[in-house]
C-alpha cells in the first residue's frame, strides 16, 4: 500500500477549492471558480460575460482572459501537488489557439502537472466548452517553485540583496 502524502493545500484550504483563488482580486473580477482541484490536476471556469469581449463584432472573449484561465489552472495544479508551502511563479506559458472560443459560452480550463523537479514544475492542458477532447486552446507551461516572496525590508538579513 502506498503511503498517503500530506499535501499542503488540504492543510491550508480544507475541502473548499475556491479558497485557492478567493484571495486573488483578478480571479474575483473574472468570476473564476475552481471546479476540481487535487494533486497534479485541476479544472477551473470563467463564465461568459460581456465585459470580457475582446472582439465586439464577433463577441469573442479577449485572449488575455483565456491566458489567465490557463495560467491559473496550471498554477493550481502545481500548488495542489506540493508537500510543503512554496512560492510559485510562471516561467513560461505557451498557448496554441486552435480556434476562437464560442461567443456566449463559459470557458473551462484544465491542467495536468505531469512532472515536478526540484525547483520547476511542468504542466499541460487546455480550454474547452463541453468536451476536454475538443479544446479551443491548448497550453504548455513551466512554473518555478521556491524563492523569496517576502516584501523588501522583511527578508532574511543574511541574504545579500543590496538593491534599493
Amino acid at each position: 500500500e502506498m503511503e498517503k502524502k500530506n499535501y499542503v493545500f488540504g492543510e491550508l484550504f480544507g475541502d473548499d477549492p475556491q479558497k485557492l483563488v478567493s484571495y486573488i482580486p483578478h480571479c474575483g473580477e473574472l468570476s473564476l471558480t475552481v471546479l476540481h482541484a487535487r494533486p497534479r490536476q485541476t479544472t477551473v471556469k470563467i463564465p461568459y460575460q460581456e465585459k470580457l469581449i475582446g472582439d465586439p463584432l464577433r463577441g469573442v472573449v479577449f485572449g488575455g482572459v483565456i491566458t489567465t484561465l490557463l495560467d491559473q489552472a496550471g498554477g493550481i495544479a502545481v500548488f495542489c501537488s506540493l508537500e510543503e508551502l512554496k512560492a510559485i511563479a510562471t516561467i513560461d506559458l505557451r498557448i496554441d489557439y486552435v480556434r476562437p472560443a464560442t461567443p456566449g459560452r463559459d470557458l473551462i480550463g484544465y491542467a495536468h502537472c505531469y512532472r515536478i523537479a526540484r525547483h520547476v514544475a511542468f504542466v499541460r492542458g487546455g480550454a474547452y466548452h463541453d468536451d476536454p477532447n475538443d479544446p479551443f486552446a491548448t497550453f504548455l507551461s513551466t512554473y518555478m517553485m521556491g524563492g523569496d516572496w517576502a516584501p523588501r525590508g522583511k527578508r532574511n538579513e543574511s541574504v545579500e540583496d543590496k538593491t534599493p
